[in-house]
């Protein structure tokens, strides 16, 4: 599995599309799907954040949270609504891990204010866990071709 940058590294163009569709709302928005305790999917929508420290959620005390302490196997994904790109859509699966550093947790919390252009984080965030989604594999879908990309899924494995 990868972290994000070297997913940028060895897949640039799949990576830049891939945020591109994580950050089309200005912030990272997707969906997260987890595994719960008895083996089955649970989905919760989530802001990640792309940076030099990887793909990177913050996670607060409850389901999705035990899902990933417990069974860190996860899939991300992102979908394009409007028409005529309606079925546009990433997404990437792997392992989450939880990131104990402080130092990444103050950079991540840094980035947050600027991309939300925030003056101050919400009360719960030194509380709240972070990870990082390694990369396993990546599904990028296209409505229609879009350089350097064909109308229809491009499919990468680690």
């Amino acid at each position: 599995m990868l972290s994000w940058p070297e997913f940028a590294t060895r897949q640039p163009d799949l990576a830049a599309a891939g945020r591109k569709h994580l950050y089309q709302w200005d912030v990272g928005l997707a969906f997260l799907a987890t595994v719960r305790p008895d083996g089955g999917p649970r989905v919760h929508p989530v802001c990640p954040a792309i940076s030099d420290d990887g793909l990177l959620i913050l996670v607060t005390d409850g389901p999705k949270q035990r899902d990933l302490l417990r069974d860190g196997r996860y899939s991300l994904h992102s979908e394009t609504c409007p028409p005529p790109r309606h079925d546009d859509g990433f997404s990437v699966t792997g392992s989450a891990r939880e990131i104990t550093d402080p130092a990444v947790k103050q950079r991540f919390g840094d980035q947050l204010l600027v991309e939300r252009k925030q003056d101050e984080l919400w009360p719960s965030f030194a509380d709240d866990r972070l990870f990082e989604l390694s990369i396993e594999r990546c599904l990028l879908m296209q409505t229609l071709p879009d350089e350097p990309f064909p109308q229809g899924p491009t499919i990468w494995r680690a």
